[in-house]
């Protein structure tokens, strides 16, 4: 086995419009489809395990509006969600997953998780099946040997949150939960905001400014890359500042005017929505270049939103720059974004929503042919409606023993 990626597969059952899906994932992943065809979806589907970490899962699934917000719409109403993630954390890999049954009430039906070597020998791990546990190993010790004493599970409670206590079962504990998205509200970006500290960007972006400030004294370099890129991504932008004015917080962008030799600034408020959403994703993704606890992966959803087609071309080289760093997986449906003769295909997964169920898989093998003879890029065959989910692959997935019960003890 070799590393790659933090995250390396994600498997899915019955989650919002998912039915099956069991899909790789690289340092850079493109979520590409039509609006509604679930690229959101798979998002969330990550943030849900992030969410069920660091709050609950009563939590994460009354946050999202109940159980059929969570659950797969469709008829029958399926009982059950199961989410399973294979990962690598320095030389080590993991496959955690569990599966969610409301009978009437939440229960989490199983858990698991195994430790592998870098030669992909079981180290340890644990597994719990309805309630009980069923196998539990710390990684590097013989089964049975030395085990502490484990809390009881409890029947709507992630077991991870437990086990995390013993420190060989933290990493993945803090990794998953470390897993940050970004959905950016660029009219609360533009806002005065008041002053608080904040080591990372929320969600929406709305305290970018603080963060913005924090940068500009803490992490320099780090900021001024985000300055030269956002300088590609919207001509005539010099610089970015955040200041404080009564107890509040806001940015203000210095802009070239012609005739003038000094730039203009205007506060954020005066700015499009396109700018204000490109600076939130240089944020979101170069704010984690010098962080030494630096998230392990990063979702944004449309980066590209609001901005002139020219400008995709320089965003997609800050995605890839910032790739080395953290693993990203990006929605987006703008065929500019994929327009580069020097994308790399393999970095799309393409997602189609039939009858309100969602397909996701690798391009088809006609658009991998396509584009590299060089007669299509994949833009050029999203805006003609033709850039297809690999069918092999998508019945591939359709008869894997998903979450089969022979395998939570490993």
């Amino acid at each position: 086995m070799t590393l790659g990626p933090f995250l390396r597969r994600l498997r899915l059952r019955n989650f919002k419009s998912i039915s099956l899906c069991d899909v790789e994932l690289g340092q850079l992943t493109l979520l590409v489809g039509r609006n509604g065809s679930g690229k959101s979806n798979f998002l969330e589907a990550l943030r849900f395990v992030s969410d069920g970490l660091n709050l609950s899962l009563d939590h994460a699934i009354k946050s999202r509006g109940g159980i059929d917000a969570v659950r797969r719409g469709s008829v029958g109403h399926p009982h059950r969600v199961g989410i399973e993630l294979s990962i690598s954390v320095a030389d080590h890999f993991a496959t955690y997953g569990f599966e969610i049954a409301w009978m009437p009430t939440t229960k989490v039906t199983w858990e698991r998780l195994v430790v592998h070597d870098a030669q992909g020998r079981v180290e340890g791990g644990y597994s719990v099946t309805d309630g009980r546990i069923a196998f539990a190993q710390i990684p590097g010790t013989t089964a049975g040997s030395n085990l502490p004493v484990l809390a009881p599970p409890l029947p709507d409670r992630l077991y991870l949150v437990f086990a995390a206590g013993i420190s060989e079962f933290r990493t993945y504990f803090d990794c998953l939960r470390s897993m940050v998205f970004y959905h950016f509200d660029p009219r609360s970006m533009k806002a005065l905001q008041p002053t608080e500290p904040s080591d990372w960007l929320s969600q929406s972006g709305s305290n970018i400014a603080t963060v913005v400030g924090r940068m500009q004294t803490e992490q320099p370099e780090a900021f001024g890359r985000i300055q030269e890129y956002l300088s590609h991504v919207v001509p005539g932008i010099v610089t970015v500042r955040a200041f404080e004015s009564n107890g509040h917080s806001g940015l203000r962008f210095g802009q070239q005017m012609q005739g003038s030799n000094a730039a203009w600034e205007f506060p954020a408020n005066l700015m499009s929505d396109g700018t204000v959403n490109a600076l939130g994703t240089l944020v979101a993704v170069n704010q984690l270049n010098t962080q030494s606890d630096r998230p392990q992966l990063v979702g944004i959803e449309e980066a590209e939103t609001a901005l002139h087609p020219a400008a995709t071309a320089a965003l997609l080289d800050a995605l890839r720059e910032a790739a080395t760093h953290t693993q990203l997986v990006v929605t987006t449906h703008s065929p500019d974004l994929l327009d580069r003769a020097d994308l790399d295909f393999e970095q799309v997964l393409v997602l189609q929503a039939i009858g309100g169920k969602t397909d996701i898989a690798p391009l088809d093998k006609a658009s991998r042919e396509t584009i590299r003879s060089h007669l299509y890029s994949a833009g050029e065959l999203l805006r003609m409606d033709q850039l297809q989910p690999d069918h092999d692959d998508l019945a591939r997935q359709s008869h894997l023993p998903f979450f089969a019960e022979a395998e939570v003890a490993p």
